[in-house]
């Protein structure tokens, strides 16, 4: 044959060759280049003796990567060429070089529709695979009725090419499912096996595009597909269909699946499939793969459809076989069931559970993970106690990386399900002295919390946490959890309190207690929550054992130095408790009050499901402070800026604090946002304890010229320059003394001094003994409410003020979530005190009180004024009031 001389000589073999042999990517982009340009000599040479072998090296350039979509014309004139080899070259190109999104795919709907009226089967069978893989929804419509025509055709692979070609027509045109629904049941009565899986396939395509198609296949194809399923199961070999020894496992799956579809929520179509998916079950052999997947599917469609017990119970045994199965991915597919069966099915599930434990033991970590995932859901009150102990002994053995969830799992377990205190309480201090360091925060503080509230049990846990410490003194969560309860019961350690029946008491003396602790103070030295715990334990134990004092205050002046400034303070502040107030010590380090078990736990799962942001400002509420753990209670209403009083008061606000998110409105309350400047010039620091700022600390030392850490880090220039003075450790227990008095003057100090707020106090000690009382007011009535201010003085002091505010309930009903909020203009210091109560008696029965203080620093100045603002519910109804208070006494 001559060659064109503008076609490519090269062969395709020659030309794959030639790319192979390239030995960098720049010789193989200059051979495709090559190639390339005499394609594009050829097609614009119109050359048609060699066109087909350009067209088979285009399509072989495309798959490398490299852009062909010149070559898109010349699939349309191969298409629409006589003969089949061209026609060929032509449909493979229009697969690989197109898609249904091309425009100029349209232009060859004329040539499909003339090859599907083809005579020669095999051009019919080119246009419906061609078809079948690229047709779009113009396409479908204008040639289903071709591809219908071509469904009744007596050529076996005409029907199955016309049958999977159909399936992509409904799945692009939903509407015409219709169309083919009487065609498909009618194919499912064929004998070819080709055309069997492709109107099985066509079946399942129908039941996920219409509902109305769903129930037609109900009715009329169920009693096809028994048939096909029996035919299948009991055939005798034939050599074209076997697959390690099962008859066509694939036509074996597809039914399956169909029959999954059509009994489910069906009791008819499930009750007349019971049979044969019982024969399947019990005939199928399992060692082989393909009879493995016949089991697995045969398993899914049981458990899918309204299936009877017995046979569920089948089902399961199967998995059961599956879980003892050598391959990894045979048990990883039957724990997977097993997790939706436990739903259907527990009590069948619960027949395997030893298997299942095995599982968890086993040496990949993706059935490790889901075997115990289901180990948790098959717990239950019977069972709880040996499944925890079984895997309780696997902890002491797993791999460091899944001890975190096998350690997460049991704590769950035992939550949930502890019927005793005692039983739980052991559990968790197995789970802490073998694997404490992978245990969650939040679990050893639900421990301490309940290890609070059982008196009768908080001996015995000190006890065998000592004990457990001397063994696994490593573990962090249980160092922490011992030392808290060497702290708070450590005279029970020591003299055997509250001994059980079946304890053997031990010996501990008080050096051994305070030994225990310093241990823990000594090894976890890079963790400041340990070491933090640690000296609180030392403190009181200082108060428990007094004759360890001497040496406890030894240990904690080790920490007077530390870089950590946590650990700084605690100790300098500790020490300081030790040495110099012996005779308030045992008031001040009391045991810690029982915490309520139940608020606990809801608080601790509403926090877990919220998302909390990095940082909350706390509120005041009634009933005690809340700090910034998590644990503040939302406002019941949108908040408002209360501190706009007067314009004359402050400066205007600027635009940026005027759009605060209403979180923000607390700092603004308290007067501890980043903006705002008090009157000595120093700035108040957004990062500021919020707990300093509620007990009127740092901003009250920094006026009689002692810096914050804040003014430390950062001074201001405003601000009277001190040179180069390094204060000395403050004690911020703070002021307490009734002979210690803040001034406001704004003297400036030559150095700073130590500060030790609890100088001369005494149990007996009162603060308000010289108060001067000034007369009450009636700071807001309502129809509803009445508050009345008690005001009082300190003498000495004349620009702080103490007020007892008294909440009155007027109307028929209580009220609620009483939270009472306050704001003052920013040249007044507010320290609110903890409510008396949340619940207002209805009647004027009685009251809630609540006391708190202001400190005017423009005292004589400007008068004292304020926003206040109440918020509560009446029969769970939030109710809002608010108003000013401006009518203090003179003087005031």
């Amino acid at each position: 044959m001559a060659l064109n001389p503008f076609s490519s000589g090269t062969r395709l073999r020659d030309m794959i060759r030639a790319i192979r042999a390239c030995k960098t990517a720049a010789e193989e982009r200059a051979v495709v280049r090559r190639e390339c340009a005499a394609i594009r000599a050829a097609i614009s040479g119109d050359g048609q003796d060699l066109r087909h072998r350009n067209m088979a090296k285009l399509m072989f350039i495309h798959m490398l990567g490299y852009p062909t979509h010149f070559g898109q014309m010349e699939c349309l004139k191969l298409i629409a060429a006589a003969g089949y080899p061209e026609k060929r070259i032509g449909y493979l190109g229009l697969m690989l070089l197109l898609d249904e999104r091309q425009e100029v795919l349209m232009l060859v709907t004329n040539s499909l529709k003339q090859d599907l009226n083809h005579s020669n089967q095999f051009i019919v069978g080119l246009a419906l695979c061609a078809l079948g893989n690229i047709c779009s929804a113009e396409m479908a419509r204008d040639l289903a009725p071709e591809v219908e025509r071509l469904m009744r055709s007596r050529d076996a692979n005409t029907k199955k090419k016309a049958a999977l070609c159909s399936v992509r027509i409904v799945r692009k045109v939903p509407d015409l499912a219709e169309n083919f629904m009487g065609l498909a049941v009618s194919l499912l009565k064929e004998k070819h096996h080709g055309v069997l899986i492709s109107a099985v396939q066509l079946c399942t395509e129908l039941c996920k595009a219409s509902k109305d198609a769903l129930e037609y296949l109900r009715k009329n194809c169920i009693e096809g597909l028994v048939r096909i399923l029996r035919d299948v199961s009991n055939s005798s070999y034939a050599p074209e269909y076997d697959v390690a020894g099962i008859s066509d496992p694939f036509l074996h799956i597809r039914v399956l699946k169909l029959m999954r579809m059509l009994g489910q929520g069906d009791a008819d179509c499930s009750d007349y499939m019971n049979d044969i998916l019982a024969q399947v079950a019990t005939k199928t052999e399992s060692n082989k793969n393909a009879g493995n997947a016949i089991l697995y599917e045969c398993v899914e469609t049981i458990m899918g459809i309204e299936a009877t017990s017995g046979l569920r119970v089948l089902a399961i045994n199967i998995l059961g076989r599956f879980l003892s199965n050598r391959d990894n991915n045979i048990r990883y597919v039957a724990l997977n069931i097993l997790m939706r069966a436990i739903t259907v099915d527990a009590q069948a599930v619960q027949r395997h559970r030893v298997t299942i434990l095995e599982c968890v033991k086993d040496a990949d970590a993706s059935i490790r993970k889901r075997a115990l995932e289901l180990v948790y859901l098959l717990v239950n009150d019977t069972n709880v106690k040996p499944l925890t102990r079984e895997l309780v002994d696997y902890l002491q053995v797993a791999d460091p990386d899944f001890k975190e969830d096998l350690t997460a799992k049991i704590c769950s377990i035992a939550e949930k399900f502890s019927q005793e205190k005692l039983w739980y309480l052991d559990q968790m201090f197995k789970v802490l002295s073998l694997a404490g360091n992978h245990v969650k925060d939040d679990v050893w503080h639900a421990l301490i919390v309940v290890i609070s509230n059982a008196s009768e049990l908080q001996g015995y846990s000190v006890r065998s946490l000592y004990t457990a410490l001397q063994a696994y003194s490593e573990q962090g969560s249980l160092l922490r959890v011992a030392v808290w309860c060497i702290g708070e019961y450590g005279e029970m350690l020591v003299n055997n309190v509250g001994m059980l029946e079946a304890e053997a008491p031990i010996t501990v003396t008080e050096s051994d207690a305070v030994d225990a602790v310093e241990l823990g103070l000594n090894r976890y030295s890079p963790d400041v929550t340990t070491r933090s715990m640690c000296l609180v334990a030392l403190l009181k134990l200082s108060s428990r054992f007094p004759s360890m004092s001497e040496r406890i205050k030894q240990i904690v002046a080790q920490n007077k130095e530390n870089m950590v400034l946590e650990l700084q303070q605690r100790s300098i502040e500790f020490g300081s408790i030790i040495q110099r107030h012996q005779s308030i010590r045992s008031s001040l380090l009391e045991r810690m009050p029982v915490l309520d078990e139940a608020t606990y736990l809801v608080k601790r799962a509403s926090a877990t499901q919220a998302t909390i942001p990095a940082y909350k400002p706390a509120a005041v509420t009634p009933g005690g402070l809340k700090l910034p753990n998590g644990v503040a209670k939302p406002a019941v209403a949108p908040l408002v800026d209360l501190l706009d009083l007067s314009s004359d008061d402050a400066p205007a606000t600027s635009a940026a604090s005027a759009t605060t998110a209403p979180s923000d409105f607390l700092q603004d309350l308290l007067g501890i946002g980043g903006t705002n400047l008090s009157t000595a010039g120093a700035p108040s620091s957004a990062s500021t304890d919020i707990l300093m700022d509620l007990l009127s600390m740092g901003s009250s030392l920094s006026q009689n010229g002692l810096p914050s850490p804040a003014q430390e880090k950062k001074p201001v220039s405003a601000a009277p320059q001190v040179g180069s003075l390094v204060p000395e450790p403050m004690d911020l227990l703070g002021s307490l003394s009734s002979s210690a008095s803040i001034s406001g003057t704004k003297s400036t100090i030559a150095a700073p001094q130590a500060v030790d707020l609890l100088d001369g106090l005494s149990p007996s000690t009162s603060v308000s003994g010289l108060e001067d009382t000034r007369p009450s007011i009636t700071a807001f009535q309502s129809a509803t409410l009445k508050i009345t201010f008690d005001i009082r003085k300190q003498p000495g002091k004349p620009q702080e003020t103490i007020i007892h505010a008294t909440f009155t309930n007027l109307t028929s009903s209580n009220y609620t979530d009483f939270v009472f909020q306050a704001a003052v203009p920013k040249f007044i210091q507010l320290r609110l005190d903890p409510a008396s109560g949340n619940i207002v008696p209805a009647n004027g029965k009685g009251s809630v009180t609540q006391g708190f203080s202001v400190t005017n620093n423009q005292h004589g100045q400007k008068p004292l004024a304020m926003r206040i603002r109440m918020s509560y519910k009446v029969n769970g109804e939030d109710r809002l009031e608010q108003g000013q208070v401006s009518n203090f006494p003179p003087g005031v």
